[in-house]
């Protein structure tokens, strides 16, 4: 009966351990949806400039875009209420944020956003935009675009 206990205990911290050796972590950046109540589907912002780091702190993407109006204007354009809330949705979230900042533009004016978590208003004005968005992060910082419309 000594051995069984003793066998049983020994199987138990076995499979206690493998959970910690099967974790696995995706160090690549994030993709970012905007999701609103006006929206049934999630849309997904194009990745512009990153600079994303992965083990041992080594360069895992790189990705340089000189013109991100350019960029954001051949995405589908998303459709938004004037005035909405609107949420940043993360495919995963295997960094620590240090900094989130959202950004319309309307021809050359630009607009900052005020982002609470990762919540924030679109502006009140109707009309095309586009978004930008900056993530800095521990892994590095990447930035996403989009083509939006703001109606009623």
């Amino acid at each position: 009966m000594n051995k069984f206990w003793k066998l049983l205990i020994g199987l138990f911290f076995v499979f206690s351990l493998t959970g910690c050796f099967g974790e696995s972590y995706d160090f690549n950046p994030p993709s970012v949806k905007l999701s609103s109540n006006s929206n049934i589907e999630s849309e997904e912002l194009a990745q512009a400039n990153i600079v994303w780091r992965g083990e041992g702190n080594k360069i895992k993407k790189e990705l340089k875009i000189k013109d991100i109006f350019s960029l954001a204007k051949h995405q589908q354009q998303m459709n938004f209420i004037a005035g909405e809330k609107v949420d940043l949705l993360f495919e995963h979230t295997d960094f620590a944020p240090k900094g989130l900042s959202v950004s319309v533009w309307q021809n050359d004016k630009k607009f900052d956003l005020e982002v609470n978590d990762i919540s924030f208003y679109l502006p009140k004005d109707k009309g095309e935009y586009v978004i930008e968005v900056n993530l800095h992060t521990d892994r590095g910082d990447a930035q996403y675009v989009g083509n939006i419309n703001i109606g009623e």
